[in-house]
């Protein structure tokens, strides 16, 4: 409940079924208190007072509902999050990598690209980049557009300078971006092996074989079932001997396939596949 506004349990299955039938969104396996929450606040928002308004504003304005879907899938994201992730990357994950004659990585989850840039950056300081080939997905296409466009609000490259410098960063991290009024612009040339595309860890297959893959802070959302289908979709993605990245707050511990995987670093949650 947030304020007077309220959405019981049997409410909020009728808001993703609705979702489900008319768009083909599928939140099912969502977990249900943070998806509530979500709800709850985009209905605030919006000066939603009920379900019913909620309802009849998804079924017949589709604006809306890409607000809706917008707001809904958010996740919050920043440039070399975690920086000591970022250092065992550079210190001992790339450099295995280098020995592939083209590196494919996937960032499922991408949000608004922040973490496929700071992906980009490690790998140009690699002298990787230039076989490197990133695809940064999201099910939220607002999210992707702006991926994109390589926008970064302006307000948080202070917060991103010192994460780069923590993640062991040698260069000046200002090279990276061009300052315009209140963004950054991620410069074009650390975006040229960028592929961003919808997808959808929740109904979507395998699409390509990947020496790495990030997913971080993505899986908290989701419930038992929906983690399990999430990662055997990896496990079915990853080259042999290829490397998963998880969120520090998330764990293979408890997934039906991790016997398909070593523990790397168990601190920074990184796998390997072990065939």
């Amino acid at each position: 409940m947030i304020g007077h506004i309220h959405i019981s349990p049997e409410e909020l299955e009728e808001v993703v079924h609705l979702i489900r039938r008319q768009y083909g969104y599928d939140f099912s396996d969502y977990a249900r208190a943070s998806l509530q929450r979500r709800v709850l606040r985009c209905m605030q928002k919006a000066n939603c007072q009920t379900v019913y308004e909620l309802k009849y504003q998804l079924t017949n304005d589709p604006r809306f509902f890409a607000w809706f879907i917008e707001s809904l899938t958010v996740n919050v994201t920043e440039m070399f999050r975690d920086p000591v992730f970022y250092k065992e990357l550079r210190m001992n994950v790339l450099p295995k990598l280098a020995s592939y004659p083209t590196i494919k990585i996937w960032h499922a989850g991408c949000s608004t690209g922040e973490e496929v840039f700071s992906m980009a950056i490690l790998l140009h300081e690699a002298g990787l980049l230039d076989r490197a080939r990133l695809y940064a997905t999201d099910l939220n296409p607002a999210n992707l557009e702006r991926a994109r466009q390589g926008i970064v609000p302006l307000q948080y490259m202070k917060d991103y300078t010192a994460n780069y410098i923590q993640s062991g960063g040698l260069s000046d991290f200002s090279s990276y971006y061009t300052a315009r009024y209140e963004h950054a612009i991620i410069r074009k040339e650390f975006r040229k092996n960028l592929v961003f595309a919808t997808h959808n860890l929740a109904t979507d297959q395998a699409f390509n074989e990947f020496q790495l893959i990030c997913c971080r802070n993505v899986l908290i959302y989701f419930n038992r079932h929906l983690q399990n289908r999430v990662m055997t979709l990896f496990g079915n993605s990853l080259a042999p001997l290829g490397y998963l990245a998880l969120g520090m707050k998330e764990s293979l511990l408890f997934a039906e396939a991790r016997q398909q995987f070593e523990v790397v670093n168990p601190a920074v949650r990184i796998y390997r596949s072990k065939t």
